[in-house]
């Protein structure tokens, strides 16, 4: 136990002054102005902006703003399709229709006849909508052998001008299940899909 005593006392006495000295050490580095010593020897670099007129064109033409955005078709079975479901838009007034129809013009037996496989009802013009007008509108296309369609046209529109943009829009995301003949996937010309365009009461 003494000799216990010895040591700690021992290591007491040598702490103290290297405590104190380190004490003193650190003193003097912050007297000396060590950093600002450092700091002077720098120096910052300028920053320099140039400046630039600012060009506001007021001659352009705005792009017209897009009446219409579109939605994602709904993804229908193709075992369960009513040619002649009323389909309501979600994005517009609940009392606004559309009816698509599609026409089996161009049909006949074979090994495989084409069908439609996803149908999208257009977006009812909203200025159409905010004046009452109904109408309808057909598209003739071609459906394609992948079963995409190509070459939509609007052939038939009542009144002329104002649903044509909307049935061409809704007619391009359609999806058939291609005819088949002897094996191979062909074309079909002259499908005619009729869109009809109605206000509820």
């Amino acid at each position: 136990m003494g000799n216990s005593f010895v040591r700690a006392f021992i290591g007491a006495i040598v702490a103290i002054p290297v405590a104190f000295g380190l004490f003193f050490l650190m003193q003097s580095l912050i007297d000396k102005d060590y950093e600002q010593e450092d700091t002077k020897g720098r120096k910052i670099a300028d920053i320099v902006v140039p400046e630039r007129e600012i060009e506001v064109n007021t001659k352009e033409l705005k792009p017209e703003k897009v009446e219409d955005p579109e939605e994602p078709p709904p993804e229908l079975e193709p075992l369960e399709i009513d040619f002649d479901t009323d389909m309501d838009v979600a994005n517009i007034a609940p009392n606004a229709g559309v009816d698509v129809q599609i026409s089996s013009s161009g049909m006949s037996s074979g090994d495989g006849e084409y069908l439609p496989i996803v149908k999208v009802a257009p977006i009812y013009p909203r200025r159409a909508q905010t004046r009452g007008i109904t109408g309808y509108c057909i598209v003739e296309y071609t459906v394609t052998k992948s079963g995409s369609i190509r070459d939509p046209l609007p052939v038939d529109c009542a009144p002329s001008g104002v649903f044509e943009r909307a049935s061409v829009k809704a007619a391009e995301k359609f999806k058939y299940k291609p005819r088949v003949v002897d094996g191979e996937a062909i074309e079909v010309a002259g499908v005619q899909n009729k869109f009809t365009y109605e206000l509820e009461q």
